[in-house]
């Protein structure tokens, strides 16, 4: 059953505000405000350490609801509110995050409400974190960061600038209206969804070309970004199918994964997985050329030197751009120099919708957890998306496709949204 997107909801969104422990609670208000005025409808989760900022009541004025904050509510449903919220929720977005909360949300704890609720809803979790610039840095809180990204919680900042405790740096909660903007494409419409009901194939991973039996052709890549880009497709609402090299993942939630290890069997497999498809992202690092045969046996090591005739693999984003009616097209170019240049060249030869680019090397791209990607379209569109994690990067990614996608396919869109 695909999933329903904001426009088919038969409700406005349902946001729940989980409010922790820190001084950037008095924001939090605000954030409600900004929520309800574009159409949502908002539940506050206070923390208790929440309460000795803000009070319940300041939160019910803005909200129209009432706060909950006890985990053993004797009035909420059959006294298992925890159920009743995490249901209930279209998006939870914890604001301010601690980094007592985000630890407690990576080791899996459920001690009060709404560490509960994030545990047992299915809905998107954001944070946007808010602390001292020396806690954010600290490398357990970096790695409690990583855990829950590797997870597929959404962060929404910090920002750097003035702290409460008068130091400066990263760590400050972002402001109530960029939050919102984040959440909300348009009133009444979470961004979340933004690619709700389409069909998204998606290659990851490298190629192995045989040798032979023991031996082959590869590459570098881990699959990282190919998995996070999937990851955050099915965040947004997309049926994700992931056609994958040989790596050593686990296959995010809710997302149909096809092992392939050639060149020649990612393209047989995606050609079988194209009809019908949205979105098409080519993040697999494809083997450009493969042995012309492969011994059946092992080659000893016998003579100095040996031919080994390579020929070219089958172009799977060229083939697929080139279909009679392709899906929204979106390729990658790895370059270890002139990447805007390479990149732009790729793009006008497969006569692609959309390529993102990145720098490769000893010192950055491949093995590493984090990333730097400029994304190019024709007519001279760019958009540099940073530095920063994968999955965060991913996340950028797939919300410029969204964007992009509507613009390039208008229809199709409004034919989706109406089937």
């Amino acid at each position: 059953m695909a999933p329903t997107s904001s426009n088919e909801r038969a409700h406005p969104p349902r946001i729940l505000l989980g409010v922790t422990g820190g001084i950037a609670a008095y924001k939090s208000p605000e954030l409600v405000r900004r929520l309800v005025e574009r159409g949502c409808e908002v539940q506050v989760v206070m923390t208790h350490g929440a309460r000795e900022f803000v009070g319940p009541l300041t939160f019910q004025a803005v909200s129209g609801r009432r706060v909950r904050d006890d985990l053993w509510d004797a009035d909420a449903e059959a006294a298992m509110g925890h159920i009743e919220l995490a249901r209930w929720a279209d998006v939870v977005i914890v604001a301010p995050a601690t980094a007592n909360f985000l630890g407690t949300l990576a080791a899996g704890l459920g001690g009060d409400l709404l560490s509960t609720v994030c545990l047992a809803t299915t809905a998107p979790i954001v944070l946007a974190p808010a602390m001292n610039q020396a806690m954010w840095a600290n490398a357990a809180v970096q790695a409690n960061r990583g855990v829950l990204e590797a997870r597929g919680i959404r962060f929404l900042g910090p920002a750097a600038g003035d702290q409460a405790c008068g130091e400066t740096g990263p760590g400050r909660m972002l402001e109530p209206t960029e939050i919102a903007a984040a959440l909300l494409d348009l009133p009444g419409k979470l961004r979340l969804q933004s690619l709700a009901g389409l069909k998204v194939v998606i290659t990851a991973g490298p190629t192995r070309e045989p040798i032979d039996p023991v031996r082959y052709i590869t590459n570098r890549s881990s699959g990282k970004m190919g998995f996070a880009v999937a990851a955050a497709v099915r965040e947004a609402g997309g049926n994700v199918v992931l056609v994958s090299g040989p790596v050593a993942l686990p296959t995010p939630a809710n997302v149909k994964r096809i092992d392939v290890e050639t060149a020649e069997q990612m393209f047989e497999r995606v050609h079988e997985e194209i009809a019908g498809a949205d979105v098409f992202i080519g993040c697999a690092a494809v083997a450009d050329y493969r042995p012309q045969s492969a011994s059946v046996q092992k080659i000893k090591r016998s003579a100095a030197e040996i031919d080994l005739p390579l020929v070219r693999s089958p172009d799977t984003l060229a083939s697929v751009a080139a279909l009679a009616k392709p899906p929204f097209t979106v390729g990658f170019a790895a370059e270890t120099n002139d990447v805007a240049t390479h990149a732009r060249e790729k793009l006008e030869k497969k006569r692609i919708d959309m390529i993102a680019a990145n720098r490769v090397g000893a010192d950055c791209g491949f093995d590493r957890e984090t990333n730097a990607i400029t994304v190019y379209w024709p007519g001279g569109g760019e958009a540099a998306l940073g530095d920063g994690s994968k999955p965060m990067l991913a996340r950028r990614l797939v919300e410029l496709i969204a964007e992009r996608y509507r613009v390039a396919r208008p229809l199709a869109q409004s034919s989706t949204r109406a089937s």
